[in-house]
């Protein structure tokens, strides 16, 4: 600093503000008003010392707000002020004693405040000079001379004034106080030496004080600090106190300084780019605080910890998330580890940890949405009730329960139920989810299995991948925004895996009762408890769900319709929705009940309703095409209109069965596929020849095998069917199953395939209105099988009216509708004899060939 402003006088002073107001700052400036008022006041005024100590204070005290500065007794500053009511204060003050009471605000950003929200200890001051700026606002030049408290504010408008009483400083003396003092000098010089632009003679002035409470307020009053600890060296009584709290700061400050140079000087000749930002907006952010202004990464973090705060997260969840928050306070936002976290943290916040839907626990009311969405279904219906029965009941007794708690602390208290709805497409799987949901009054959210083969589509990926995300469940609870929703995972039986690793065994954990309330998502890593999820899964078949997967979940099967469902699925659910659909009125069309039966056996030959749908929305379409052409309405619609509009037929019922089992050799076999029951037909016929035994249509090995029991087993009768003994060795036998496009695999068609071989030997056709199903064994033994249901329902479908089936499986009968119970004639069976025995008419070709095989087991019996 030239020496010539340092030795200036109060008035150049003021001249070089009202010249440039910016050229000088307040680090400059304090020191320099500090040595001139001083001086004025010390030793070049015309008052005696006794006059400069006496302060006559007035009765109420003007009292001046500061945002953000701490003036304290003994140091000069220079003060701006723009506020309407701070001007009119000053204003008075100026014409009158000048004294003035200067305090600061507790919250510097407030630009009026009000008296709760100022300090209670101030400092009174008396203006020296002032100067008006061209924008309005006020400069002035005050010197602190004592410090006071107030009492009473006893005006509030146009400015504060406050009734205050002095508070004297408590004098130290001795070899502490000395020390203290000399220590506070000499740090306060070596931060000078850090800092090129504190002005040399500013130290050289500091030094030479004598006084440790001037050196106390001088140093104050020119390091920066923090305005609760600048209020707080004001507001101490004790010499001591104020010097041992300014020295710490002095040191910390001390400390912070080297370390930056230290920092600076390592990183001087190696800085790259990025570390040049990372200062850069180190530096913006500092400017941005001293502005009052948030930057963006602040405001980020605060969100975020607002967002922590009312997430309702448990300890652990709530651990991680606060000490990411904290390490993306510590990162510049260009670094590449902070979109990672803010992402990261964006998700935890989300979730909904704590946000549940309430159950509708009304069973009327879940009974009536049932029955209204859906027809039929009655063991799904009856599990959802007793669900909502169980959980109504758990909460009126949950009382009770609590004033006696469970001693099993291994096994927790389940919420959520975890189903499997098993059965062929069409029947209603997906929507039945969709329908329960409305029933409880919960979201329903469904994602797709089919197809998925990557561990990471469950469990999500590790953060340290690039692009990494949660798992689907966690990205379905997200997007739902409640912990109990209906969560539907379809098609889980069309699951793959490859070296990616096995989506069937990430699901075990998602799936367990005793696993789930601590689900641990891969990204996420910290639980989340979907135990008060209602899982639901669907599949079209058993054999494809891992077997552990298979054991988690309660298993529910559904059936195929019987036309007699068909027709009031189509009547009350499909044909109104086709209507809507396709923009008709209910006078415009109207399906006779036969029209719909025509529909079902001509065009359809399914287990679920899909495709009688499909041929519903045809016949719609083309009525709508008539309406356009102008002309006439068809009420009602008969069975010939349906041929008119879904031309020929695609089934024709009995009469194929009739026409394919007219020649001995043909059997009616019944079958169980993903897509429902369906009627098989196996055919045999025999040439000359040598070379064996041979079977096509696209049969699996379990199916090959028990051909080849039917075989053997009939061969085992050549004598009782009067065939010669080189009868095999002279012919070949080819057994086919057709439609041979469709993979065909397992064990009951055993008695199908033995009755077509025997049909073919002996000549006897087949009863055309006969089904059968059942393992074989090399015996003659008729093993129970699976899929009983489906198989009757498919005979009913094709007009079949006797089904031969083994002994064992009748209690399964107990799961068909009493319509098709009492449509068709039972044959229960326990040998093949007995298949034979109904199956084969009673006129045979060969007489003499059929008494030896129907007397076989008897002569068996003498013997």
């Amino acid at each position: 600093m030239p020496a010539s402003r340092w030795n200036a006088t109060l008035d150049e002073i003021v001249n070089w503000i009202e010249e440039d107001s910016n050229e000088l700052s307040d680090l400059i400036l304090r020191p320099i008003l500090t040595r001139v008022l001083n001086k004025e006041e010390s030793g070049e005024t015309e008052e005696t010392p006794e006059e400069q100590k006496e302060i006559h204070l007035p009765e109420s005290l003007a009292i001046l707000p500061l945002r953000g500065v701490v003036v304290y007794p003994q140091t000069a500053v220079p003060l701006t002020i723009g506020q309407p009511r701070s001007i009119r204060l000053v204003d008075d003050v100026v014409g009158s004693d000048r004294l003035i009471g200067l305090v600061a605000s507790r919250s510097p950003e407030l630009e009026n405040p009000e008296p709760e929200d100022l300090y209670s200890i101030g400092t009174l001051a008396t203006i020296h000079r002032l100067f008006r700026a061209p924008d309005g606002t006020i400069r002035l030049l005050v010197q602190g001379t004592a410090r006071f408290r107030l009492k009473e504010f006893v005006q509030h408008e146009p400015y504060l004034k406050a009734k205050v009483e002095l508070i004297p400083e408590t004098a130290e003396t001795g070899l502490e106080i000395d020390a203290l003092a000399r220590n506070a000098r000499d740090q306060f010089e070596h931060i000078a030496e850090m800092i090129p632009s504190i002005p040399r003679e500013l130290v050289s002035s500091i030094s030479a004080l004598q006084d440790p409470l001037q050196t106390v307020y001088t140093i104050a009053n020119f390091q920066r600090m923090e305005l609760p600890e600048a209020q707080a060296i004001l507001e101490m009584d004790s010499v001591s106190e104020k010097l041992h709290r300014l020295v710490a700061i002095l040191a910390r400050e001390g400390e912070v300084l080297e370390l930056g140079q230290k920092i600076q000087n390592e990183a001087r000749s190696e800085i790259e780019k990025m570390q040049r930002e990372y200062f850069l907006r180190e530096q913006l952010k500092a400017i941005h605080r001293e502005l009052g202004e948030a930057d963006e990464q602040a405001a980020d973090v605060e969100e975020f910890r607002k967002k922590i705060e009312t997430a309702g997260m448990p300890e652990e969840a709530d651990k991680q998330s606060r000490r990411e928050l904290d390490r993306l306070s510590r990162l510049p936002t260009a670094a590449a580890e902070y979109g990672v976290i803010r992402t990261y943290l964006d998700w935890l916040v989300t979730l909904p940890w704590s946000i549940s839907t309430p159950d509708n626990l009304d069973i009327a009311h879940a009974r009536q949405v049932l029955d209204q969405d859906h027809y039929g279904l009655q063991d799904v219906k009856e599990r959802i009730l007793e669900f909502l029965a169980v959980r109504k009941l758990r909460l009126e007794r949950q009382e009770e329960f609590d004033q006696h708690p469970s001693t099993d602390y291994i096994r927790r208290e389940r919420e959520g139920v975890i189903l499997c709805f098993i059965g062929p497409p069409g029947v209603g799987k997906t929507s039945l989810g969709q329908s329960i949901a409305r029933a409880l009054g919960r979201k329903f959210v469904r994602i797709s299995l089919g197809g998925v083969r990557d561990e990471a589509e469950i469990r999500g990926h590790r953060r340290t991948y690039i692009g990494a995300m949660p798992g689907r469940i966690i990205q379905a609870i997200r997007r739902i925004e409640t912990r109990n929703p209906v969560f539907m995972l379809d098609e889980i039986d069309k699951l793959s895996f490859d070296f990616h690793g096995d989506p069937a065994s990430a699901l075990l954990e998602v799936l367990d009762p005793e696993q789930n309330s601590e689900f641990r998502d891969h990204y996420l890593e910290v639980p989340f408890n979907l135990s008060q999820v209602m899982f639901i899964t669907t599949a079209n078949q058993f054999e494809t769900i891992p077997a552990p997967l298979l054991d988690r979940m309660e298993i529910i099967q559904i059936a195929g319709y019987t036309e007699r469902e068909k027709t009031a699925i189509a009547i009350n659910y499909l044909i109104p929705r086709q209507l809507r659909e396709n923009g008709l009125r209910t006078d415009e069309i109207q399906f006779d009940k036969e029209a719909i039966q025509t529909i079902i056996r001509s065009y359809t030959r399914e287990a679920g309703v899909r495709n009688l749908e499909r041929e519903i929305g045809m016949v719609c379409r083309k009525v709508v095409t008539r309406i356009s052409e102008g002309k006439n309405h068809l009420n009602p619609l008969t069975p010939a209109h349906v041929r008119e509009f879904l031309g020929r037929p695609h089934y024709f019922g009995p009469d194929e069965v009739t026409m394919r089992t007219a020649i001995p050799g043909v059997s009616t076999g019944l079958a169980y596929t993903p897509t429902g029951g369906d009627v098989l037909f196996i055919e045999a016929t025999r040439m000359s020849g040598s070379k064996g035994f041979q079977i096509t249509g696209s049969v699996g090995n379990v199916m090959q095998e028990s051909a080849r029991a039917a075989l053997s087993f009939v061969r085992s009768r050549a004598e009782h069917l009067g065939l010669e003994a080189d009868f095999f060795e002279k012919s070949d036998i080819h057994l086919h199953i057709p439609a041979g496009a469709t993979p065909k695999d397992g064990p009951s068609a055993g008695v199908t395939m033995a009755t077509a071989l025997v049909s073919l030997l002996t000549g006897r056709v087949v009863r055309p209105d006969v089904g059968m199903t059942g393992e074989i064994t090399l015996r003659g033994q008729v093993l129970p099988v699976g899929g009983i249901k489906e198989k009757v329902l498919a005979a009913h479908r094709a007009g079949l009216k006797t089904i031969i089936m083994p002994r064992r499986n009748e209690a399964d009968l107990e799961d068909l509708p009493e319509d098709v119970r009492k449509s068709i004639t039972f044959i229960f069976v326990d040998t093949v004899d007995e298949v034979f025995n109904s199956a084969l008419e009673e006129k045979p070709t060969n007489g003499k060939a059929c008494d030896q095989l129907l007397s076989g087991k008897k002569e068996k019996k003498n013997e």
